[in-house]
C-alpha cells in the first residue's frame, strides 16, 4: 500500500516533519542511511524562533534542559549580537548538542506514529501523477522501490533526493578545510559561546556539557590543509591567534574538515517531491544559522501536506512553501557569506572598513535589527497586496482569555487558530462546528483591536480590524474557507481555496 510521505533524512529537519505529519493524522515513514544515533554535531545553537516552534509543540522545556542559555554573542570584542531584549520567552539562544536537538524531537516524532527504517540509502526515484516511486539500498545491498503520494530530500547537503531531481546546486565556498575537533581544554573559556576572530583567523569553542569541548577553526596559515587531517598544533595556533589563547587544548576524541559552503537550489518543489534543510541550501556558519533555518522549513512545509493530504486543501498549497522560504533561504546564504568575508577579510578595503562596520552594528538600532534578523524572530512573508499588515508576520505568543493559556500553547494541536480581538459567542459557535478539527477559537487576553487567523507554524494567515459582528464573521467565514478549506459538508466550489496558492 503506498505511503502518505517517504522522508529521506532522520536529521533534525526531517525529524520536526516526520513529527509534525504523524501528529496530523498523516502516515509518514522516514528512511535514514546511518543507523543509530548520530555522533555528528555540527550544529549547537538553538535560536529563538526555533524554541517558539518547539513550544508550539510542547518540547521546548525538555530541550531547554539540555543546554546553556546565552543572551549575548561577540564577535569583536564587546560587539555582537545581544539577545536579551528579544520580544517572548526565550530571550537568548541554547547552546546544545544537536543530538539532544535530535533526541527530543525523535522522541515526539515516534510518540505521534511516524516509522523510521535505518540502514536504508535512496538510490533514486520517479514520480508520476499518482505519485513518488523511491528507490532504495538497505545495508545489506538489496534493492526495492518504494511507492508514496509524496516524498521529501531532507538528507543533507549530499542530498540524494536532490541529485535525482537533476537540480543544480550551484554556488561557492567561503572558507576551505575548516577544521572540527572534540577536545578536552585545561582552561575554562569565558564565554559558553567563544567565537574569536583574528587575522585570516577564526576559531570557535562551545561545551558539550560533559567535559568535552567542540573546537571550530579556519587558519590561512593551516599547514595540515589538503591533507584531510587536523593537527591538533595547527588547531592550537588557531585558538591562540583568534582568542590570545589555545585554552590547555589537550586530547581529541574525534576530527574532522569540511567547507563552508553557499549554496541553494533554484526551487524546493519539484511536482511531488520536495526539498527541504541543507538539501536545499548550505551556507558559511557564522551566527549558527543552519539547524534552525532547516527546522523552520520543515515547520511551513509541514502543514501544507498535512492540509494536502487530508483532502482540505489542493495541491498548489505546496507552492507557498517555495514562495516563502525560498527568499528566507537566499538571504540567509548571502548575509551569512557576506558576514564571513567581512571576518576573514583579505582585502585591505574590506580590512580598512571593518572597524567602521563594528561601529556602526553597536548602534542600538541596528544591535536590535541584528538579534531580532539572527534569532529568526523577524521573519515575515510576503502578502497579497490589500491585506492587513500583520498578514505573514510572526504571531507573538498573546495570553488567551477564559483561562486558555498562551496562543503558542493552543497551537499544539496542529489547527489553524482564530483569535478573536474580543469574545463573539456565535463566532466561536461558527468556527468550532463548521471547521471542526481544522480551526481552534480563541480570545485575546489582552487589549487588541485585530482578530487575526494564526496558522498552524505560528504566522499569521489573515486579520481584519472589523468589529461589527456580522460584518466580521462573514469576513471570518471567507478567510476560513480560503484558508482551512470549504466548511464541513460542503464540497469545495470552483475558485474556492483561492488564497492558498499564494505566498
Amino acid at each position: 500500500m503506498p505511503e502518505n510521505v517517504l522522508i529521506a533524512g532522520a536529521g533534525p529537519t526531517g525529524l520536526l516533519l516526520a513529527g509534525d505529519l504523524a501528529a496530523a493524522g498523516v502516515d509518514v515513514t522516514v528512511l535514514e542511511r546511518r543507523v543509530g544515533p548520530s555522533e555528528l554535531t555540527r550544529a549547537f545553537a538553538v535560536h529563538a524562533r526555533t524554541l517558539e516552534l518547539f513550544d508550539m509543540r510542547g518540547i521546548a522545556d525538555a530541550l531547554l534542559r539540555t543546554g546553556r542559555r546565552v543572551r549575548q554573542i561577540r564577535f569583536f570584542g564587546h560587539v555582537g549580537i545581544d539577545l536579551s531584549g528579544l520580544p517572548g520567552r526565550f530571550p537568548f539562544v541554547l547552546v546544545t548538542p544537536q543530538y539532544e536537538t535530535e533526541r527530543v524531537l525523535r522522541d515526539r516524532a515516534v510518540a505521534a506514529g511516524a516509522r523510521f527504517q535505518e540502514g536504508v540509502e535512496v538510490t533514486g526515484l520517479r514520480q508520476d501523477a499518482e505519485g513518488v516511486a523511491v528507490h532504495v539500498r538497505t545495508a545489506d545491498g538489496t534493492t526495492g522501490v518504494r511507492r508514496a503520494a509524496y516524498a521529501v530530500g531532507a538528507d543533507g547537503a549530499h542530498s540524494a533526493v536532490r541529485a535525482a531531481l537533476g537540480l543544480p546546486f550551484g554556488g561557492t565556498s567561503a572558507a576551505r578545510e575548516v577544521m572540527l575537533a572534540d577536545v578536552r581544554l585545561d582552561a575554562e573559556p569565558e564565554e559558553i559561546f567563544q567565537f574569536g576572530v583574528g587575522r585570516d583567523v577564526f576559531a570557535v569553542i562551545v561545551p558539550f556539557g560533559d567535559g568535552w569541548y567542540r573546537a571550530v577553526a579556519w587558519d590561512d596559515d593551516d599547514r595540515a590543509a589538503g591533507t584531510g587531517e587536523v593537527d591538533l598544533d595547527a588547531l592550537r595556533a588557531a585558538l591562540r591567534k583568534a582568542h590570545g589563547t589555545d585554552f590547555g587544548l589537550g586530547a581529541a576524541r574525534w576530527t574532522s574538515r569540511y567547507s563552508t559552503d553557499e549554496r541553494q537550489v533554484p526551487r524546493y518543489r519539484a511536482g511531488r517531491v520536495l526539498l527541504a534543510g541543507d538539501a536545499a541550501h548550505v551556507h558559511s556558519p557564522v551566527g549558527g544559522q543552519g539547524m534552525n533555518i532547516g527546522l523552520h522549513d520543515a515547520a511551513n512545509l509541514a502543514w501544507r501536506l498535512a492540509a494536502v493530504l487530508r483532502g482540505h486543501a489542493p495541491d498548489t498549497l505546496l507552492d507557498g512553501y517555495h514562495a516563502e522560504r525560498h527568499p528566507v533561504g537566499r538571504q540567509i546564504v548571502a548575509g551569512t557569506g557576506a558576514l564571513m568575508r567581512l571576518l576573514l577579510a583579505r582585502s585591505p578595503v574590506l580590512r580598512a572598513a571593518r572597524p567602521v562596520l563594528v561601529r556602526a552594528a553597536a548602534l542600538p538600532p541596528i544591535r536590535r535589527r541584528v538579534a531580532l534578523v539572527a534569532s529568526g524572530l523577524a521573519t515575515a512573508y510576503p502578502a497579497p497586496r490589500g491585506t492587513h499588515p500583520l498578514t505573514g508576520r510572526r504571531a507573538p505568543d498573546v495570553p488567551l482569555a477564559r483561562g486558555a493559556g498562551r496562543l503558542f500553547e493552543a497551537l499544539r494541536d496542529g489547527t489553524f487558530v482564530l483569535v478573536a480581538a474580543a469574545d463573539d459567542p456565535a463566532l466561536g459557535y461558527l468556527v468550532e462546528q463548521r471547521w471542526p478539527g481544522r480551526v481552534r477559537y480563541a480570545v485575546a487576553g489582552g487589549r487588541t483591536r485585530a482578530t487575526v487567523l494564526v496558522r498552524p507554524d505560528g504566522h499569521i494567515a489573515w486579520a481584519t480590524d472589523e468589529t461589527a459582528p456580522d460584518a466580521r464573521a462573514a469576513a471570518v467565514r471567507d478567510a476560513l474557507a480560503g484558508w482551512a478549506g470549504p466548511p464541513a459538508g460542503t464540497a469545495a466550489p470552483a475558485g474556492q481555496n483561492r488564497w492558498l496558492s499564494r505566498p
